[in-house]
């Protein structure tokens, strides 16, 4: 059997089944937690480093803020682009890819983060070597974790979001 053509076939019905939505009324708790951690990570890292640098330099709240944003998006991308190019993907359909998978959710998970520490009595105000700083910060990545989930679930199950990635990566995989 010629191999394009044993894989083409082998490839659809695969295809389909890393759909979450196809077949499977919607996604699994399990699934929606594994991709909010995700781009939970991705996040954190982002916002740390940009709260960390924008602290340190002495910078007040809005440009700090502004520099922790664009690195959670700039590193949660990331992380997608780097798992979606292992699996096989162009830089071109890559990009597409974690641009789908993770604007909304890291959109509702800085929303959520960023209101909370800006609505912590003193947070803004606090520095790195703080308790408030830190338990600010990740009290409102747990609170944007438990509210960034259900999106999660919502989109995945409606082949959005997440539901993209993996798609991806079985389709290359």
């Amino acid at each position: 059997m010629d191999h394009d053509l044993h894989h083409t076939q082998h490839s659809e019905p695969h295809h389909d089944h890393a759909s979450p939505a196809a077949g499977h009324g919607g996604a699994s708790w399990a699934m929606a937690v594994k991709a909010t951690l995700h781009c939970l990570t991705g996040c954190a890292l982002g916002e740390i480093l940009g709260m960390v640098i924008g602290t340190a330099l002495g910078w007040g709240n809005v440009p700090t803020m502004v520099v922790a944003i664009v690195l959670a998006f700039l590193f949660g991308y990331s992380l997608t682009l780097l798992a979606v190019r292992r699996a096989g993907l162009g830089l071109r359909a890559a990009v597409k890819v974690a641009l789908a998978a993770d604007t909304v959710s890291i959109a509702v998970m800085e929303l959520v983060d960023n209101a909370i520490i800006a609505f912590t009595p003193g947070a803004m105000d606090a520095q790195l070597s703080d308790g408030l700083f830190w338990a600010a910060l990740l009290g409102g990545f747990a609170v944007a974790f438990l509210i960034t989930t259900p999106v999660n679930k919502w989109m995945i199950g409606r082949g959005k979001g997440h539901a993209v990635a993996h798609a991806g990566h079985a389709g290359h995989a």
